[in-house]
């Protein structure tokens, strides 16, 4: 096991890669009760279509997710309760990209642990189980489908994307789980839950040796073979198309504002344009600019707005969005200030506050023992070290940001989603 120090932020992270292939780290962070353990496989809702013992396999939308839910599971009972009576809280998610199995705890962290490891590995499914699931997520669908924001989020995407799996839901639709069995679940498993496929991240006071001796004890010797998947080519440039419309039961229209970005493969550029994306948001939409101040001036958005820049594998997007009298006059103002901003450049004092501002939150994150673990996770899977981020952060110039406003703020590369009071269709 190989330690690296990052002075820039104070961490020392622990780092193996077993002989079957899962990367460990370990952030130890001394004198702290609280430890956090997350294990995660680079499989997520948009991993629909792959190649498994050599032929391609299409699986209906919301595998990952029902995954997710079935894995807790175990022949002799249930994960959660068993990490629940050891003092833990644990959980799991589903995005687009990733799913991730964790759990807090301040004792017992190792016996918790090594039920993680367990569960996670060894699937446990039956054919009552899995029809009995179909009905409990098809609950949680019908109430996503009723809820506006999810919609228009949704509706978004397709605006956006022709064809990229990010634009299909992560639990899927009814239809598409009702055509999931026990031998989908078996084979997706199989195909993504290999140590090779996935990354154990920990933080708090615990010996590096000992997370990496309790999981060369519990999981596979093998690593699982290298997984082809197929987001079904590389998208256009432009969005697939400008405006959406849905009727629902609101009071205020809700809308949803979209730039299709350029996605990037992996490594340290991928991080790179992650820092260029939320500093360009700012720039455009934060509360510091001078577009927010009018737009909030004029009534067109109010305290509910937000934004933010999504990066997958394939995609990548700066989006806004929230309550408005008049969506289609704030995505016009939006994309006056991105012209605006590309012809004359990014203001300099401005750029100072915002690059401050997004340096500060993200040191200040690292208070948070969850958010380090699915950071060292998710960097891991794009192929950089996370807490390279201040260097890489150093090495943006407004020039950068202002490139990326004139390449992405763009009519050709817009969509608007929205939600309109009335009866829902």
């Amino acid at each position: 096991m190989v330690s690296k120090q990052y002075p820039r932020v104070g961490e020392t992270v622990f780092h193996e890669i077993l002989p079957n292939g899962l990367h460990v780290y370990v952030d130890r962070r001394r004198d702290f009760q609280k430890s956090y353990a997350f294990f995660a496989t680079n499989y997520g809702g948009m991993d629909m279509r792959f190649r498994l013992d050599g032929a391609w396999k299409d699986t209906p939308a919301g595998v990952a997710h029902f995954l997710e839910h079935k894995m807790f599971d175990t022949q002799d009972g249930n994960a959660l309760q068993d990490l629940a009576a050891n003092g833990a809280s644990p959980n799991a998610f589903t995005s687009s990209a990733i799913t991730g199995y964790f759990f807090e705890s301040t004792e017992k962290f190792f016996d918790n642990l090594k039920i993680l490891l367990s569960f996670v590995s060894i699937p446990w499914f039956t054919p009552e189980s899995v029809d009995k699931e179909q009905g409990i997520i098809g609950q949680e669908i019908r109430m996503v489908e009723d809820d506006p924001e999810n919609q228009v989020f949704y509706a978004l995407m397709e605006c956006l994307y022709d064809h990229h799996p990010i634009r299909v839901p992560i639990a899927g639709t009814q239809q598409s789980i009702a055509r999931i069995t026990s031998g989908t679940l078996y084979a997706c498993h199989k195909a993504f839950y290999t140590p090779s496929n996935m990354v154990l991240t920990v933080a708090g006071d615990v010996d590096p040796e000992q997370v990496c001796a309790a999981a060369r004890a519990i999981l596979p010797d093998q690593p699982g073979l290298p997984i082809d998947r197929d987001y079904g080519g590389e998208e256009a440039p432009q969005a697939a198309c400008g405006e959406k419309e849905l009727t629902m039961e609101v009071s205020t229209p809700i809308f949803q504002l979209g730039f299709k970005a350029d996605p990037v493969k992996g490594g340290e550029e991928w991080l790179r344009q992650e820092l260029m994306g939320e500093l360009a948001c700012e720039v455009l939409l934060g509360s510091s600019s001078p577009l927010y101040a009018r737009l909030y001036s004029e009534g067109l958005i109010n305290k509910n707005f937000g934004y933010g820049f999504e990066l997958y594998p394939g995609a990548a997007l700066m989006a806004a969005g929230g309550e408005s009298r008049d969506p289609r006059k704030v995505r016009d103002a939006v994309l006056a200030e991105g012209e605006r901003l590309a012809r004359d450049g990014v203001d300099a004092d401005l750029f100072r506050r915002v690059k401050k501002g997004v340096y500060g939150a993200k040191v200040r994150s690292l208070n948070s023992f969850e958010n380090v673990c699915i950071s060292l996770a998710q960097s891991h899977f794009a192929g950089v070290e996370y807490f390279r981020f201040p260097e890489v952060f150093d090495a943006i110039t407004p020039a950068d940001v202002q490139a990326c406003i004139r390449g992405w703020v763009t009519p050709r590369r817009c969509g608007l989603a929205v939600v309109r009071p009335g009866e829902a269709v």
